[in-house]
C-alpha cells in the first residue's frame, strides 16, 4: 500500500487522535485570567434604593445575557421592601441596557426575595423563580412564585403561584442558577433547589417535566434536629447550587449554615434527575473553605468551576476555583477575583459551538471596600488568558 494510501486510511483515526488530545490538553492548561469588568449596581447610587444584592447571571436561548439582583428599597435587610432589577446585553456583557424593574412589593417588609434564574433551551424561555413572603413577617403563608419571558428578556409574564402546586411550605430558592437536564435519566427537565427556614432547614428540590406548567416537590436533605431551634455545629444544609455532570447525575453544592464538620461547603449528588439526594452521596470538601455565605458553581464542558469569598471567619477574597475531577480535587493555582469584602456569586456561560465562546465564563459578584454589598460586579474571564 502506498503511501498516500496509507495517509488517507489513518487520518480519520488521527484527527480522532487530535480531538481528544487537545481536548485533554485545553483542560490541563486552564489558567482563567479576568479581560473585562464593570460595576453593575452601586448601593445608595440609585434612587429608592438603599441596597442591591443576590446576584444571578444567565446567558438567554437567543445569546444575551441577563443580570438580576434584589433592589432592596430602604434598607440592607432581607426583610426590606424590594424591586427586582434586571440588566440586559448583547454583547456578552460589554455594553448593558440601563436597570429596569421587574416586579415591585410596594412597602411590604416580607415581600419579594431572590430567587433562582432557570433556562429551557428547549423551549426557548427564560424562568425566575422567587419567594413571596418567605420570612412570614407580617404577612403569610410563603409562596413559590415564578414570572417567564419568552421573548429574551424584554418582557415578563404575570406572576404565577406555584404553592398550589407544591404547597405552603417557606421555600427559597437558591440563590443562583436552576438547570435544564442535558442527560438521561430525565433529560429536559427543570431542576431548582433551595433551602427552607432557619429551623425547617435543608436543600429542597422542585421539578418540572413540562416546561414550567407544573412542578411537582423533589428531593430533600433536611437539617437535624428538623424543624427546631439550631445550635452551632448542628447539621444545616442552607442555599445551594446544583449543576449536571456528564454522566447524568446532579451535584449540589451547599452552604454549610452551622459549620457541621468543617468551615468548609457540603457537597450531595442526586442519581435519579432530583427526585432523592441520598446521605450515601453526601460529602464535605475541605477545599473550599468557606465563611457560610451562597456560592457560584458552573459545569463548563467537564470543568467544574466555583466562587466565594474563600476564607472561613470573613466574607472576603472572592476566589475562583476549577476542578479536573468532578469536584474531587481543585487545580492549586485558584484566581482572586477580589481581595477585599465580598459576598454572593453566580456564574454563567454560553453553551456554543462557537471556539470564541468555549473561551469564557461569566461572574456576578457582590464586593466593596468597607462592605461587600456596596457593588454587584461583574466579571468576564478567559479560561486560557494567563498562559
Amino acid at each position: 500500500m502506498g503511501f498516500l494510501a496509507t495517509l488517507t486510511l489513518l487520518l480519520p483515526v488521527l484527527q480522532v487522535y487530535r480531538g481528544v488530545g487537545a481536548d485533554v490538553n485545553s483542560k490541563l492548561q486552564v489558567n482563567p485570567l479576568v479581560v473585562e469588568e464593570q460595576l453593575l449596581w452601586v448601593s445608595q447610587g440609585a434612587a429608592a434604593v438603599n441596597t442591591f444584592r443576590i446576584p444571578l447571571l444567565t446567558f438567554t436561548p437567543q445569546g444575551s445575557l441577563l443580570a438580576f439582583c434584589e433592589a432592596r428599597k430602604f434598607s440592607s435587610s432581607d426583610m426590606a421592601a424590594k424591586f427586582f432589577a434586571v440588566r440586559r446585553s448583547v454583547d456578552k456583557g460589554s455594553t448593558w441596557s440601563p436597570m429596569s424593574f421587574i416586579l415591585d412589593d410596594g412597602s411590604l417588609v416580607d415581600g419579594l426575595n431572590l430567587g433562582v434564574v432557570v433556562v429551557d433551551e428547549l423551549a426557548k424561555s427564560v424562568i425566575l423563580v422567587y419567594t413571596w413572603c418567605f420570612h412570614q413577617y407580617h404577612c403569610s403563608p410563603s409562596s413559590v412564585m415564578m414570572v417567564e419571558s419568552t421573548d429574551d428578556g424584554l418582557s415578563w409574564s404575570r406572576p404565577r403561584n406555584l404553592s398550589e402546586q407544591l404547597g405552603v411550605k417557606s421555600f427559597a430558592p437558591g440563590p443562583g442558577l436552576g438547570i435544564q437536564k442535558r442527560h438521561a435519566p430525565h433529560r429536559g427537565r427543570l431542576v431548582v433547589c433551595g433551602h427552607g427556614t432557619l429551623a425547617g432547614d435543608g436543600v429542597f428540590c422542585i421539578l418540572s417535566d413540562d416546561h414550567g406548567k407544573t412542578w411537582v416537590n423533589g428531593a430533600a436533605l433536611k437539617s437535624i434536629p428538623y424543624n427546631q431551634p439550631k445550635q452551632p455545629l448542628d447539621f444545616n444544609p442552607d442555599e445551594c447550587q446544583p449543576v449536571e455532570l456528564s454522566d447524568g447525575s446532579i451535584m449540589v453544592n451547599v452552604r454549610n449554615q452551622n459549620n457541621y464538620h468543617c468551615q468548609c461547603r457540603m457537597v450531595v449528588r442526586s442519581l435519579d434527575g432530583g427526585k432523592t439526594l441520598p446521605v450515601e452521596e453526601l460529602f464535605f470538601d475541605h477545599a473550599l473553605i468557606d465563611p457560610t455565605v451562597a456560592a457560584g458553581m458552573l459545569e463548563k464542558e467537564g470543568m467544574l468551576y466555583f466562587t466565594n469569598p474563600a476564607s472561613t471567619q470573613q466574607r472576603v477574597n472572592l476566589t475562583l476555583r476549577w476542578s479536573l475531577t468532578n469536584g474531587k480535587s481543585w487545580e492549586k493555582a485558584p484566581l482572586q477575583l477580589w481581595p477585599g469584602p465580598s459576598g454572593y456569586s453566580c456564574m454563567t456561560s454560553l453553551n456554543s459551538s462557537m471556539a470564541e465562546d468555549r473561551k469564557f465564563i461569566f461572574v456576578l459578584y457582590e464586593r466593596g471596600h468597607r462592605d461587600s454589598v456596596e457593588t454587584v460586579a461583574f466579571a468576564k474571564i478567559h479560561l486560557y488568558g494567563g498562559l
